[in-house]
């Protein structure tokens, strides 16, 4: 059966849970109460930095084996098991929103949207995809069990006015897939954790934490940030370390190649800035007790500062070209320019 060709890119998004509010002695509680799988790590002998599906394949936890995991599924359960937003690719050329939306409308109200359709006021998909987002979370179910499933994949035929029965990729998320703890008796240190920019949407959080801990060592957890309200990935991922050696030599990489079936993409790699954090040079005492605005990701440095300590710890020879990252918008650290006093 021949594979539908899935195009385009798909945009970044933010955070959906702040790792600042975990602290190391939460770590378990919190890991336990989004219902999030355990396994050991594992190292593979890969070269050039990237993971293939069959050894992802060989690493998926088999299933709930114990009371612990079988309370927290029927959990997930309760909350809605897939999100309501559904990626269709591989459509025919010639298929409007009209024909698609009546095409899908059998599994219960839909709206069928694209990346930028508003102001490309374009009646067709223009690159071979839409998503469909479904009024209720049991019209996925449905729609699942009306596909084909070829390996791990699903696929329906859909028919064009000039296209009969062409086969389309449908790739639903699973709401569990975007938490994944590699080992909870290691500690939580939101100051040893990384934000990965652009990361495919199809890529889960157990892929994500597989892949940065075969390159890095010292992975505890990694998240797929989602939509708050329809709980799909919006194309960023965070990641925690363990060991302050992983953190740096994750941040020192800036980029990792991240593959998932015919999607591969350089993905980049940056501190994950926290907002609530005291400058660690003065303790709040220059800046009257406010949170610090700058994080310089410098190896040499790793450390908040508000402004005033920022200009002198900065000033000294070697250090006046560190930039500092700030928090802004959707979780992501930004470099911003400091102006010198």
């Amino acid at each position: 059966m021949k594979s539908a060709q899935v195009d385009g890119h798909e945009p970044k998004g933010y955070f959906s849970q702040s790792l600042s509010k975990l602290q190391p002695k939460h770590y378990v509680q919190a890991a336990q109460s989004f219902g999030r799988k355990q396994v050991k790590p594992a190292y593979f002998q890969e070269e050039n930095h990237v993971l293939v599906d069959r050894q992802l394949e060989q690493l998926a936890p088999v299933g709930p084996t114990s009371m612990f995991h079988q309370k927290f599924d029927r959990i997930d359960e309760s909350l809605g098991r897939y999100s309501r937003k559904v990626f269709v690719g591989g459509l025919p050329p010639d298929i409007d929103e009209e024909e698609i939306t009546a095409t899908f409308h059998r599994f219960g109200p839909l709206v069928v949207d694209w990346p930028h359709k508003a102001e490309s006021k374009s009646y067709f998909p223009p690159k071979g995809y839409a998503f469909l987002l479904f009024q209720e979370e049991p019209s996925v179910q449905l729609l699942i069990d009306s596909c084909i499933q070829e390996d791990d994949r699903l696929y329906l035929c859909v028919s064009s006015p000039t296209i009969k029965d062409k086969l389309v990729q449908i790739r639903p998320w699973r709401i569990s897939d975007a938490d994944y703890v590699f080992d909870s008796s290691l500690p939580l240190d939101p100051r040893k954790t990384v934000f990965v920019g652009g990361v495919p949407r199809p890529l889960k959080a157990f892929e994500l934490a597989t892949i940065m801990d075969r390159l890095y060592g010292g992975v505890c957890y990694a998240g797929i940030d989602t939509d708050p309200e329809l709980k799909y990935p919006k194309g960023a991922g965070r990641v925690a370390f363990s060991s302050q050696q992983s953190y740096i030599a994750a941040i020192s990489a800036r980029f990792v190649q991240l593959q998932h079936g015919d999607i591969e993409k350089r993905v980049e790699v940056k501190p994950y800035v926290l907002d609530d954090q005291m400058c660690d040079e003065c303790q709040g005492v220059r800046c009257g007790g406010k949170f610090a605005p700058f994080f310089c990701a410098n190896v040499t440095c790793l450390q908040y500062y508000c402004e005033q300590c920022w200009a002198a710890i900065h000033s000294r020879p070697g250090r006046e070209f560190h930039k500092p990252l700030v928090k802004e918008g959707a979780d992501r650290p930004r470099t911003v320019p400091f102006r010198w006093y």
